[in-house]
Order: structure tokens, then sequence, then C-alpha cells
């Protein structure tokens, strides 16, 4: 349990420093940086408030400012802590004694090297580089992380289900699918989440918030996560390979989706109609089936739809935009499935079959057409 050294009264820690038995580091607890990752969030609150507590107390004793210079802490190796505390200039004068009162420090560091490492988001430098890719790094602790990538390393393990990761802060993400446990809440519409990466990215939506900028199309994004991934758009880059079939695909998302086809997995159920799923976003545009929810609205004439990729394909119909190109004839298309019947003109596919005369078509439509002629079904008045 965290100590808390908190000093006391005011007359008697000034009788104490004027006899120069106490300075700042007899009431500063330290830890090594080992020691402080094992702290919780609570017990990392308790040490910045006694340390801010304390640090109000000598603020009060004249010539403090002398005394918080002489008693500075640095940091040696990686085995003593430093608590840089940021003042503010120009605080209220009173009585010629420095006020008891002061505005919040702006950022409160355990460790100088923490500072350091702060400091280098301003500057940008990347003084550490990995050997293997030459991909650089504001702080060591990244470096190690980033070089489990090619080492294959995953020493941190679940105790649950035996899942591994490369980060402590990856599985303390993950610990959290079994505890359930969603310390992050938005003000706003009090949804909650497990990881403070997600928590940020829903506040942007509801500020509109996309600093992630493509610089090839411009496009932007609220995460910096889906901006790597419509890079790979660009680059066609698919460093996620199946293992089973060897098909690559260009986010590691889409390869655990694809994984589910050869394992049968579904684990995404509806509460509705008991249906599953092998991906949550299937899961999510099938509930929409249920609350008859379409939130993707065509700006040019309101009709709504239940997924984005219906909206972007209903939207070619006003632009006349045909992205999908025939490669023997170069032929443009709007829509990808038109595009794949056209192609059996070329390859002489006819996969679609009548059952009762086997006659073949290349698409559905033209073998629904021919049914007609079975039933004598005459739809067109």
């Amino acid at each position: 349990m965290l100590e808390s050294p908190v000093l006391h009264p005011m007359c008697h820690l000034g009788d104490l420093i004027n006899q120069g038995s106490v300075t700042y580091e007899d009431v500063t607890v330290i830890f090594t940086q080992e020691e402080w990752a094992l702290l919780n969030p609570s017990e990392k609150k308790l040490y910045r408030d006694v340390m801010c507590e304390n640090l109000r107390n000598f603020l009060s004793i004249e010539k403090i400012l002398e005394h918080s210079t002489k008693q500075q802490h640095n940091l040696h190796g990686s085995q003593q802590s430093n608590t840089a505390v940021k003042i503010p200039e120009g605080q209220k004068i009173q009585n010629g004694r420095k006020s008891q009162e002061y505005e919040s420090y702006n950022k409160l560091f355990t460790y100088s090297i923490h500072l350091q490492q702060h400091e280098r988001i301003y500057s940008g430098e990347k003084p550490y580089e990995c050997k293997l890719c030459s991909k650089t790094f504001s702080c060591s602790s990244s470096l190690l992380a980033h070089k489990r990538i090619h080492s294959g390393e995953k020493p941190y393990e679940c105790k649950q289900c035996s899942k591994t990761f490369r980060q402590s802060s990856n599985l303390r993400q993950h610990e959290r699918t079994h505890s359930g446990e969603k310390p992050y809440e938005c003000k706003l519409c009090s949804k909650t989440f497990s990881c403070s990466s997600s928590f940020w990215a829903h506040k942007r939506i509801h500020s509109g918030e996309k600093p992630y900028e493509c610089k090839q199309c411009s496009k932007t994004f609220r995460q910096s996560s889906s901006l790597k991934e419509h890079e790979r758009t660009h680059s066609g880059e698919k460093p996620y390979g199946c293992k089973q079939c060897s098909k690559t695909f260009s986010c590691s998302s889409h390869l655990r989706a694809h994984a589910r086809i050869h394992s049968g997995e579904k684990p995404y159920e509806c509460k509705l109609c008991s249906k599953t799923f092998s991906c949550s976003s299937s899961l999510r545009k099938h509930e929409r089936i249920h609350s008859g929810e379409k939130p993707y609205e065509c700006k040019l004439c309101s009709k709504t739809f239940r997924q984005s990729s219906n909206l972007r394909t209903h939207e070619r119909t006003h632009s006349g935009e045909k992205p999908y190109e025939c490669k023997l004839c170069s032929k443009t298309f709007s829509f990808s499935s038109n595009l794949r019947t056209h192609e059996r003109i070329h390859s002489g596919e006819k996969p679609y079959v009548c059952i009762l005369c086997s006659k073949t078509f290349s698409c559905s439509s033209s073998l629904r057409t021919h049914e007609r002629i079975h039933c004598e079904e005459k739809p067109y008045e």
C-alpha cells in the first residue's frame, strides 16, 4: 500500500527546516520505474496528490525558491526518481511572502526521464532507432516494444485465456474483455469504453474532429489506425496473411474475420433472433434489420441506407463515377457486381443453371427471366 508522507503543521515544518533537519527528499517517496509501473491508477493519483501537498507546504516557507533549487533531484541511471513540477510565473506576493494559493501545475512527471520524453513530443526528436528497419522512436520503451514485432516475442500473458501480447498496456486492455470493466465514460452520451484510445476516438464523433489526414488524397480520419489502413489502399500493401490459404489483407481486423471462415467460429450473436456472425460489424448491420435504423443518408436526395457501403454505391448514381474497369476491354462500371458479370462475357463462364432444363446463364437476372418460361409467369402488364 502506498504511504502518504504529507507534511503537517506549518509552524512545526518551519522549525524543522530552520534547523536543517528536513529536506524535500525526506518527504518524497522514491520509486524505480519498475515499481511505478506496478502501481494502480488510484495509487498513482494518491502519489501525485501527496507530492503536491508537500510542495504547497514548502512554498509557504520563506525563501522557498532558493530552498527548492538546492533540493532538486537529478535522475542517475534508472534508479533515482525526480518530481518535475511546472510552477506558474507571476504568483501573487502577499506581505513579502509567496501566497500559499497558486495555479495547478501543467504537467507532473514522476521521473525526469519522463519529462525528457514528454518534451520530445514538441521537439520531434526520436533518438532511438531500430537496427533492423531503421524506424525511430522518442523513447526507449517504444523501441523495445517495436523490436518484439521482429522477434515475435509476446512476454505478457493473460492468466484467464493464455493469450499473449507484446506490450503490457495491450494485456491490460485485453483483461477488461474478461472483467467487463469500462473505466472511460463520455460525459456527453454516457457511453463507456474499456480503453482510452477508443474513448478519445469516440469523443471526436461529437466534436467532428478528424485530425489525421492522408497526404495523397487529403481524406481525413478520427483515428491514426484508420489513416494507416486507408494509406494501404494507395500503396496496395497487404501485410496480414492467412496461414491457411495465403490470402492477404490490409488490416488485422479483416484477417481475424477471415480466419473465422476456416474455423467456423461465429462469436457475435443477435439477442433478438439468436443469429450468429463471424465479425462484429456484420452483427451491427444485421441488428438494423430489427431496429429499422438507416443511419447513412445521401446528402443529395436524402435517401437512407443501413450500411455505409450501400450509401457509397448509391452516391455513384449522382456523381456518375465508375471506378471498376475491365482489364480486357477497359469498359468501366459503377458497381463491382456489374464488372464481375461483364467479365463473364470474356471468360464464357455461366455459373447460373436452370434446374428444369439445365440451360446456363452468366448472370442471375437472366436465369430468373428464363425460369418464367417454365412457370408461365408474366409479371409485366
